[in-house]
């Protein structure tokens, strides 16, 4: 009985030895804190030079794991200076390359002569319910401007007023039907509409659709045009 006390002792003894031996081989809490001192001062090195490099997706993703990671610390309080700057910037361009690509610009043959076209879809409706707003210019048929849908077209008898919104404000533009039967709207004043267009960020056009006579809202996000991607005709042809 005895030697069975006592081999409980030299387990018990055995198993503090063990948890000793355990804790002797973590780090002490002052090397932790060194460690992560460190791992965020390289993070910071590294939100610097993408700073430096104008890589200003990667810095705000760094940034922001710097603060979320290491709050408080020397690092976070000097990425905190910049950031707000940064994500701001970064932000404002990456809206102005998305409105940007939501046109088209292309010079191409067509019908005898050559035309230079700049294209937007609807963002609304979308899919393959899309309508096409065109800028067009050709050597014979000069510039025009028209909405081109994927149906059977619009209701537009005579000239049409089309109830628009150009950034709020309400607005009537005057359109036509072609009479080649395309599922399309000419607008009238290309001039007036082009001018309008240069400084607008949002047009919203309300049409009827011939099928149906379904009534639908057009959004066009029309921010990004570049009028110096829209080429011009050769000099001395077309209007």
């Amino acid at each position: 009985m005895k030697s069975v006390r006592m081999l409980g002792v030299l387990l018990g003894l055995g198993l503090l030895a063990g948890c000793s031996s355990s804790g002797d081989q973590a780090a002490p809490p002052q090397d932790a804190a060194q460690a992560k001192e460190a791992e965020a001062a390289g993070k910071l090195d590294t939100y610097r030079q993408l700073l430096r490099i104008g890589n200003d997706e990667m810095a705000v993703t760094m940034g922001h794991d710097i603060l979320d990671r290491y709050p408080g610390s020397a690092p976070a309080k000097e990425v905190q200076k910049t950031l707000p700057e940064v994500e701001r910037r970064w932000k404002e361009n990456s809206e102005k390359a998305r409105l940007a690509a939501l046109w088209t610009y292309q010079v191409a043959p067509m019908a005898g002569g050559t035309q230079s076209t700049a294209t937007i879809y609807s963002s609304q409706p979308s899919g393959e319910n899309r309508v096409r707003l065109v800028l067009r210019r050709h050597t014979a048929w000069g510039q025009s401007v028209f909405l081109y849908g994927s149906g059977h077209g619009f209701v537009c008898r005579g000239t049409c007023t089309i109830p628009s919104e150009v950034d709020g404000k309400r607005i009537g533009i005057k359109a036509f039907a072609p009479p080649t039967g395309e599922p399309a709207l000419m607008i009238r004043d290309d001039k007036a509409f082009l001018a309008l267009l240069a400084k607008a960020k949002k047009i919203r056009m309300d049409v009827t659709l011939v099928d149906g006579e379904k009534k639908e809202t057009l959004l066009f996000e029309v921010g990004g045009f570049d009028p110096a991607k829209w080429q011009p005709l050769p000099k001395g042809k077309g209007s």
